[in-house]
C-alpha cells in the first residue's frame, strides 16, 4: 500500500477513518472489508465480525502498527464458523 502518511505519522482528522479503512482493504495480509471504522471523539471504533481470534488479532496490530498513536475501540465479534452443539428451543 502506497499512502502519503509515513509509518506512525497521522493523517488529518477527517481523512483518519478513511485511511484506516483503505489500509484494511489494501494490505495484502489482511484484505479486510468487512470492518467499519468509525470516530467517537478522538478514538477510532473498529466494528465488525471476523472468522477468527487470530485474524481479529492481525487486524489490530495492522492498525497500530501503522497509527500507533491512534487510540482505539475494537468492537470486533468472531462468527461461528462450527454446527451448533445445542438445540434451540423456539418456544
Amino acid at each position: 500500500m502506497t499512502d502519503n502518511y509515513p509509518r506512525g505519522d497521522r493523517p488529518p482528522a477527517e481523512y483518519l477513518e478513511a485511511a484506516v479503512q483503505r489500509l484494511l482493504i489494501e494490505n495484502a495480509d489482511v484484505a479486510e472489508q468487512g470492518i467499519s471504522v468509525t470516530r467517537r471523539d478522538s478514538t477510532l471504533v473498529l466494528c465488525g465480525e471476523v472468522e477468527s481470534a487470530q485474524r481479529r488479532d492481525d487486524i489490530l496490530r495492522l492498525v497500530v502498527e501503522h497509527f500507533p498513536d491512534v487510540p482505539l475501540t475494537v468492537d470486533i465479534g468472531l462468527i461461528r464458523s462450527q454446527a451448533p452443539t445445542e438445540v434451540e428451543d423456539l418456544r
